[in-house]
């Protein structure tokens, strides 16, 4: 490996406002799960969804994901569905409130829940009397799943869709910001995403109501009382002033995090347009809009002279620069081997052919002309 610095995947881009709120919380001692920042983020995040939304700071999108299943009724040994081509943070809240998940194939043109096999699943699940309680459906890398005919299967069996949009801030479909589609939706703001509070989430919720009962259950579910009273159970999941206050300085590049990112996919569209065999995600259409949170290829070793998904990674490891399969499929992962499974091999074809890129809003024009050098170097 060279000594050139190393190129991430997909780095914290701070935009300079962020320190600015920080000092602010600790100006007025504002040092808790709650302040003036919380309550900034929240509207900045609602305002930005541009609806009628309530939106939820957590402490990660995983726990969005966990309090929505719980807010929906899940219990133990009842079904969710999720898509199996996702982060395990998609599902494994289904198992934190003892449900079974019920793994379903992805399509081919979004990477994302397949509505023929999603449909199938709840069929069969029904035909063995074991009606799935919800939905998860992950708009994955950024890309908007396929909205209206996802939401169609759902509405015909009654089956409430939870909305991962962790990774889907600032995408949207047919003009219609993610997270404003499902019955809750999950948004993160881990060090990764597009915008970055260090660690972090939020749950958009429909109305005031479901807000405050996130709220509720995410500062351990204490009751109205002098005294610490709890009824039911809760978490300790509200994100702190401090975060926030990042947030909230995050917010103000939003935009143009999601234009950097964009840039970086064509970027790459130019980068393989001569490569036969190299394929770049795309919206299918202009109903898309996608962040390109992460930009992905997939390879086709029969075209590419027999170059592999694993050859290109290990060429740019070897030149310094990070790069990563694609999402290993969750009812291939060891801790849900008996899952079961509804679909083809869609999922499993992505993971075995597909790559990460880099795709910071923060690199430059070094880092890119490294990234094409390695290309040009392997193919040539």
């Amino acid at each position: 490996m060279n000594n050139l610095p190393k190129i991430w995947l997909s780095s914290p881009h701070m935009g300079g406002e962020e320190q600015k709120f920080v000092d602010e919380a600790f100006a007025s001692n504002w040092i808790a799960p709650l302040g003036p920042n919380v309550n900034g983020f929240e509207e900045d995040l609602k305002k930005y969804l541009g609806s009628t939304h309530e939106v939820a700071c957590l402490s990660s999108g995983t726990a969005a994901l966990h309090l929505a299943l719980v807010q929906l009724g899940v219990g133990q040994n009842d079904e969710v569905i999720c898509q199996s081509f996702t982060f395990c943070g998609s599902s494994n809240p289904i198992l934190y409130l003892g449900a079974h998940p019920i793994f379903v194939d992805s399509e081919e043109t979004t990477w994302n829940i397949c509505p023929i096999a999603l449909e199938e699943a709840i069929k069969d699940r029904i035909k063995k009397k074991k009606k799935p309680k919800a939905i998860i459906a992950v708009h994955l890398y950024g890309m908007p799943y396929q909205v209206e005919a996802v939401h169609e299967v759902a509405q015909r069996y009654n089956i409430p869709v939870i909305e991962d949009a962790a990774e889907a801030l600032g995408a949207h479909y047919k003009g219609k910001n993610c997270g404003t589609f499902g019955s809750l939706a999950a948004l993160s703001f881990n060090g990764n995403k597009i915008i970055t509070t260090s660690g972090g989430g939020a749950m958009v919720t429909p109305n005031k109501e479901l807000k405050e009962e996130t709220v509720f259950l995410a500062t351990q579910a204490r009751d109205q009382a002098p005294h610490y009273e709890h009824s039911q159970i809760g978490y300790n999941y509200r994100m702190s002033n401090i975060v926030a206050g990042i947030g909230r300085g995050q917010m103000l590049v939003l935009d143009k995090h999601v234009g950097l990112r964009r840039k970086m996919n064509q970027f790459y569209l130019e980068l393989f347009k001569e490569v036969d065999g190299i394929k770049v995600l795309q919206e299918p259409s202009d109903d898309y809009f996608s962040n390109h949170w992460l930009s992905c290829i997939l390879v086709n070793p029969e075209k590419t002279k027999e170059i592999n998904r694993e050859q290109i990674r290990l060429a740019f490891l070897e030149a310094n620069i990070e790069s990563r399969p694609l999402w290993k499929p969750m009812h291939l992962q060891p801790i849900f081997k008996n899952s079961p499974f509804y679909g083809g091999n869609v999922a499993e074809k992505l993971f075995e052919n597909g790559l990460c890129l880099p795709s910071g809003s923060n690199l430059t024009d070094e880092d890119r002309h490294r990234i094409k050098q390695v290309i040009k170097d392997l193919f040539d």
